[in-house]
Order: structure tokens, then C-alpha cells, then sequence
């Protein structure tokens, strides 16, 4: 979970900015302030990790409250001021964003975070479930499966249903990551792989069917599990 405060004396652009916040799992909102001075209280008594700051504040605008901290957490800079924006990128901000800040330009800049901010390396896809995009593992996930237009993703612990996706969206990318296609409507992990038959996959409780122009792929896969005796 990334941590974040909301630093903005504008309280309609502070209400923008935590309805956004609300919509991406992996941010949590520790708290708001409207001037520098309470920020520097916020991040004193807690870790953050990522903030959110307005440049133009009264007493103390964005830069110089950045420049003054010793221990910078990951800075997004909002403002309706392009002039600032060099300044901003100097101080190694993430990004530097104009108000009126739309969802889409937000989630742009918090994804840069979020490949970026973790302390171990992890694969990971972002897809949107119920109105919420959601940073999933790939460790978890143990098969992709198309339903029309919409993909189920079926996890160790959990399903989700992403809406408005298509499985060949994710083929390119999950191709190098140990997931192939063995059907139409199924792509697979295969380092869940339990066991198999000339028509199918097992992963634990699940079957899945291979389709017959995915039959080359299987047959690969499979020869490659023989010959390293990996089952």
C-alpha cells in the first residue's frame, strides 16, 4: 500500500484529487493538508510515500516546502501554473500536472509510482475492476479467461472481473512472464501447472480446455515439462 497526502489550499482541487485517490487500490490517503506547514507535521508522524503538492499556498509555496525537506517522499506537483514546471523537475518531482486534473492524466502519473516506488522488483499488470484499477500480481494470478468483452482473471486467493478488456490485449505482454495461450479463451500460468492430459491443463482444482490451433503451444510446453521433469 503507497501512502500519499494531498497538500492544496483549494478545496475543490483537494476533493478532485482524493475522489481520484479512492479509485486506485494500491493508494491509501493519509491525510490532507492546506499549507505547508501542516504537511510537514503530516509527514513527520508518518511514513509517506507519495505527495501530491499545490506550488501556489499562502506563506509557502510548494518548491521552497520541497526544497526544505531532508527526506523528500515522491512529489506529483498540481498547480494551475505551467511556469513552475522546470523548477519542479529539478527538485527530481515524478510528475507535474495542471489543474483541472482529469482521472486519465492522473492515472498516467500514478502509474509512473507505482512501477517505480516498490522496494523489490515485482511483475505486475494494472486493470480496472469495478470502476477501480487494481494492481495485480502475476505470481497470483493462475488464469485469464475471455467472457465477450469482458476478461475474468481467476487468482490464488480471489477472482476479479475486469470489464472492456480483451485477452489478446495482455498476450503480448504476459507471453515473457511464463503465461501462454492454450485456447481462444484461456491464457494460463505455468508455474501453477499440476498436472495435464492430451486435452487439457490442470491447474489445482481448475481444468482448463487447450483449443485445437493452440495444440503446437501445448505440445512445446509439454516437452519442455518432460524433458525437465518439472511434474
Amino acid at each position: 500500500m503507497i501512502n500519499c497526502i494531498i497538500v492544496d489550499d483549494e478545496p475543490l482541487a483537494a476533493t478532485l484529487l482524493e475522489n481520484h485517490i479512492s479509485k486506485i487500490d494500491h493508494l491509501k490517503l493519509a491525510g490532507k493538508a492546506e499549507n505547508a506547514m501542516d504537511a510537514y507535521k503530516l509527514l513527520q508522524n508518518q511514513k509517506i510515500d507519495l505527495m501530491f503538492l499545490d506550488i501556489q499556498m499562502p506563506h509557502f509555496n510548494g518548491i521552497d516546502f520541497l526544497r526544505s525537506l531532508s527526506h523528500k517522499p515522491k512529489t506529483i506537483f498540481t498547480t494551475a501554473y505551467r511556469e513552475f514546471a522546470i523548477e519542479g523537475f529539478e527538485l527530481e518531482a515524478v510528475d507535474y500536472i495542471l489543474k483541472p486534473i482529469t482521472f486519465e492524466r492522473f492515472f498516467k502519473s500514478v502509474e509512473r509510482v507505482l512501477r517505480n516506488i516498490t522496494n523489490s522488483i515485482e511483475d505486475f499488470i494494472i486493470l480496472k475492476t469495478e470502476g477501480i484499477h487494481r494492481k495485480l500480481s502475476l505470481t497470483e494470478v493462475l488464469f485469464i479467461e475471455s467472457q465477450g468483452n469482458d476478461i475474468k482473471v481467476t487468482l490464488s486467493t480471489r477472482e476479479h472481473f475486469i470489464s472492456k478488456s480483451k485477452i489478446t490485449d495482455l498476450e503480448s505482454v504476459l507471453h515473457s512472464k511464463g503465461f501462454i495461450r492454450i485456447h481462444r479463451s484461456f491464457m494460463i500460468n505455468t508455474n501453477y501447472v499440476t498436472a495435464f492430459t492430451n486435452n487439457d491443463i490442470i491447474l489445482g482444482h481448475y481444468t482448463i480446455p487447450v483449443g485445437r490451433s493452440y495444440r503446437q503451444e501445448f505440445e512445446i510446453f509439454i516437452s519442455k515439462i518432460l524433458k525437465n521433469k518439472l511434474l
